[in-house]
């Protein structure tokens, strides 16, 4: 694990965090920040291996082997709490809420002594998907922690989270990687030239999503129909976008990662409009995206790019599904 801790990228966060554990120089708290899919829950469960391995490499470099680091990695380590949304069974569930009782139960956890290793860590995911009670709750928790404590937080922005939780935390922005790292790694796995090209593209350089996409075909055919049902709901009349907007709604799930792969279609027009050189992510889908944006304006593609991102900040917030739905359908240009 001596290489870059066994990740894709990032090297200045690993370079950094490296130092930080080999010096024992660690913060109380670390914010890993950047889209789904590009290495935030690895990193940080790279870190926790890195100061609780019991047979470092060197220091700051953990093993990966021994028997503290397979447990970190399992994501069962006696001495780590994982705090994430949970649905109304509560079970975890990407979109669902992270709430203040999980906080409180955290709280309890590290004020004890860790039970085999150096440091407690806790781990929260996907913390903007926390209520307003659990981000307060956590603030208590971030300025009382005890020495033996590590939180990591990971979130899509910083943005997205109390600016007091923010200003205590060591904020690392992690960036996409260069399509061609993402596709030379797939290539590596096993996916053949053309199909590790595509996949690259539509992660937009984010390596655990492109690895998805190749373990879970569902993934691709659901975008695929998402796509299609765009093409078809641009010309359409009004009455069929309400009745789209209507079904869409009744699966909030769903319905953002609709939102989320429309997000990506859209910005890939607004790119084509601005003559940007920047490369496609639906590099499958690029006539339409060329004749879609030969027919619309740069401040028409921007104004739907900008609602398509209200509207996924709204989900986050639990407004009305259907209405938002609605006016999303309605305040796209007919083409």
């Amino acid at each position: 694990m001596a290489d870059n801790w066994n990740l894709l990228g990032h090297e200045w966060a690993v370079d950094m965090l490296r130092q930080h554990a080999a010096h024992d120089e660690i913060r109380h708290a670390y914010l890993f920040c950047g889209p789904p899919g590009l290495g935030r829950r690895t990193l940080a469960l790279r870190l926790a291996q890195a100061l609780n391995c019991t047979k470092p490499l060197a220091p700051g470099v953990p093993c990966g082997l021994c028997r503290d680091c397979k447990q970190i990695e399992a994501m069962q380590h006696p001495d780590m709490n994982v705090i994430q949304a949970l649905d109304g069974d509560n079970l975890p569930k990407e979109g669902g809420t992270l709430k203040v009782d999980q906080i409180r139960e955290v709280q309890r956890s590290l004020s004890l002594k860790p039970y085999q290793s150096k440091y407690r860590v806790a781990l929260f995911l996907r913390f903007q998907e926390a209520n307003d009670n659990a981000a307060n709750a956590l603030l208590k928790t971030l300025e009382e922690a005890p020495a033996h404590a590590i939180l990591l937080l990971t979130a899509d922005t910083p943005e997205q989270l109390l600016p007091t939780i923010i200003s205590r935390c060591e904020i690392l922005r992690l960036r996409p990687l260069p399509i061609e790292a993402v596709e030379s790694d797939l290539i590596y796995r096993g996916v053949d030239e053309e199909r590790a090209r595509l996949l690259a593209h539509i992660s937009g350089g984010r390596p655990g999503y492109a690895r998805r996409l190749v373990e879970d075909v569902t993934l691709l055919e659901k975008r695929d129909e998402r796509l299609n049902d765009l093409q078809t709901l641009l010309p359409a009349a009004r009455v069929e976008k309400f009745s789209y907007a209507d079904k869409l709604s009744k699966d909030k799930d769903a319905m953002r990662q609709a939102i989320i792969i429309w997000l990506s279609y859209w910005r890939d027009v607004m790119l084509r409009v601005a003559g940007a050189e920047t490369p496609l992510t639906n590099v499958d889908r690029n006539m339409e995206i060329e004749f879609l944006a030969g027919r619309l304006t740069l401040s028409t593609a921007r104004r739907v790019v900008s609602d398509l991102e209200n509207a996924l900040e709204k989900m986050d917030r639990n407004v009305n599904s259907r209405l938002l739905a609605e006016v999303l359908l309605m305040d796209w240009p007919k083409v």
